[in-house]
């Protein structure tokens, strides 16, 4: 498992603890409205009965103790009788409720008034929050809705409101700490680039003067042999010239996208087995804006992908073609390889992924890297079957198109 994978193993860790954490508060959050809601409910049921011992009591000594009883509780409540007429009100907004002329008291001009609307509305939650609690009388019944406190309500929305603050925070934690982990990998990245452009620039220089070398000694002008050999030299300047372009804005050119492909397959074909065959096929008059030595890597990158991937005889064809309606330059990278899992289309992409015993996974990353942040274009996995193989596709600006 590599060290990509280690740190995606982490975080599936990590998120499946704050699940956990999050799981458990609701429960514990969850109990305790449970708690609260039977206390409330005994509370009504106690309200109900001093209700109806007001209501049939006898001894008028012993109605203090029942008013007392009653008055304690303050849950929201409304009683009717058994047509649904209205008796009775306890908790709600004083100034919106009913409130029962008295013999002989003048009512202020502004004094509350029964707000109907308020009322059906308050009685409809009622109703959709718990059942009614029936206290029979000599002549009928009443029937007493009821509706939670305001500390339960709170409490049944406070876990919600307490983890989406905390993913809030997480989110804007994680955020900060991965924008500034990319920063550093991107510094790393830059340096290592331009200290091996470096390191690569004496050798390079002494590689071509032993050529020159070898062409006066051995009167070896025209010799095949010293000219591959000069060909790979030239490679290596456009290796080391890549590299020193790595964390500064490459100037892009305009370029037929056919040609510059094309001459790389050509020098690619012959570094490779003779049992893979290369066709490059589409557009030859689409132009782009490109960096070569960069755009190159890009190519590079993909075709030593698709070889890599084919065991054994097999091809590999480059397609380029145009999506009118878009403006775009498809170019498609099709070999007859292994192929790649569709949970990894993505993952491919990533620093560190590689199925090869050897090597550092950074290819596919660099090219990502290149074709998005450089040319501003799109670079995935259009396509892939297991034993068949894959497709990948970079997407590219139209600038126009001659011919």
């Amino acid at each position: 498992m590599n060290a990509y994978q280690n740190i995606k193993l982490w975080k599936y860790i990590l998120f499946a603890f704050a699940v956990v954490i999050a799981s458990g508060s609701l429960f514990y959050t969850n109990y305790l409205v449970r708690n609260i809601a039977r206390s409330e409910r005994t509370r009504a049921q106690i309200w109900a009965m001093s209700m109806k011992q007001v209501i049939s009591a006898d001894d008028n000594d012993f109605l203090p103790y029942v008013f007392a009883v009653r008055d304690s509780s303050i849950i929201p409540a409304i009683v009717t009788n058994e047509k649904g007429e209205f008796q009775y009100s306890r908790g709600l907004d004083s100034n919106r409720t009913f409130i029962p002329p008295i013999p002989d008291v003048v009512i202020e001009k502004n004094a509350p008034r029964y707000d109907p609307d308020y009322f059906k509305a308050e009685l409809q939650t009622m109703k959709s929050q718990h059942e009614p609690i029936k206290i029979i009388l000599p002549r009928g019944y009443w029937l007493i809705y009821y509706k939670d406190s305001a500390l339960l309500s709170q409490l049944k929305i406070f876990p919600y409101v307490q983890l989406s603050v905390i993913a809030v925070f997480l989110l804007l934690a994680y955020t900060a700490f991965n924008s500034s982990r990319k920063s550093e990998q991107n510094q790393v990245w830059v340096g290592l680039a331009k200290e091996t452009a470096h390191q690569l620039g004496t050798p390079i220089s002494s590689l071509m003067a032993w050529i020159e070398l070898i062409k006066d000694k051995f009167n070896a002008e025209e010799d095949p042999l010293v000219a591959e050999m000069e060909n790979d030299v030239k490679r290596l300047e456009i290796v080391a010239d890549r590299f020193s372009k790595i964390g500064s804005k490459p100037k892009l050119e305009e370029h037929f996208v056919f040609d510059i492909i094309e001459d790389f397959v050509n020098y690619f074909r012959i570094r490779v087995s003779n049992s893979i065959d290369f066709e490059v096929t589409g557009d030859k008059n689409l132009v782009a804006g490109l960096n070569i030595p960069l755009f190159d890597w890009v190519i590079e990158n993909l075709l030593k992908n698709a070889v890599n991937a084919i065991e054994g005889k097999g091809s590999i064809k480059v397609n380029i073609h145009t999506n009118k309606t878009k403006d775009q330059i498809l170019i498609d990278i099709i070999d007859t390889g292994k192929g790649i899992p569709r949970s990894k289309f993505i993952t491919v992409f990533q620093p560190g992924y590689t199925t090869r015993k050897r090597g550092w996974g950074l290819g596919l990353s660099l090219t990502k890297r290149i074709v998005e942040n450089y040319h501003n274009g799109q670079v995935f996995v259009r396509d892939s079957e297991l034993g068949k193989g894959t497709t990948f596709r970079i997407i590219l600006k139209n600038i126009r198109q001659n011919g």
